[in-house]
């Protein structure tokens, strides 16, 4: 795990499986449009929440890229599951706002339901294609310039699936807090 506090929050990153974070209050869904279960991380949150989460998300479809919502986390142990829905590379532009703005909105989520504690996947690098070094640093560098702005957040982590990609943010996290 790699972990960094500033200004009272913690950021870790940590290889893990995003639907197993029992110690966060919300995790992050890398959600699809109409917010139904899906392959990957939607998948794996569908599955540990049980069908109680597509059921309370359905009034909320369809969402646009760069949109976060929240609802109830169903049978997970969590609290919220906040609900991204990430840009898909190459189609959705300009795809690096849209993928900050998941971020920043599902941060603001977090800070306007008292959410002290979130998780987040690497949104839109699975099947939505994006290089994982770009994204990874637009995710890190979206967190840390809204920390100021967090009142109620005091702990954001990014479960990362593979090694690997742990590695990536690892690094572009000691980099842009080194600088």
């Amino acid at each position: 795990m790699a972990a960094r506090e500033i200004s009272g929050i913690r950021i870790e990153c940590l290889q893990g499986n995003i639907a197993d974070q029992p110690d966060m209050e919300a995790i992050v869904n890398a959600a699809n449009a109409w917010l139904r279960t899906g392959g990957g991380v939607a998948g794996a949150i569908h599955r540990a929440a049980g069908p109680a989460l597509e059921t309370e998300g359905r009034p909320l479809a369809p969402i646009r890229p760069g949109d976060a919502v929240i609802t109830g986390a169903g049978t997970l142990p969590n609290r919220h599951v906040i609900h991204c829905l990430g840009p898909v590379y190459g189609i959705d532009e300009p795809s690096d706002r849209l993928l900050a703005d998941c971020y920043a909105n599902a941060l603001q989520l977090a800070e306007a339901h008292g959410i002290r504690s979130i998780a987040f996947p690497a949104l839109s690098t699975g099947a939505f294609g994006y290089p994982l070094e770009p994204a990874t640093r637009i995710a890190l560098r979206t967190v840390l310039d809204r920390l100021s702005s967090l009142s109620r957040v005091k702990r954001i982590r990014f479960v990362l699936f593979g090694a690997a990609d742990l590695e990536t943010y690892r690094q572009v996290l000691v980099e842009l807090c080194d600088r």
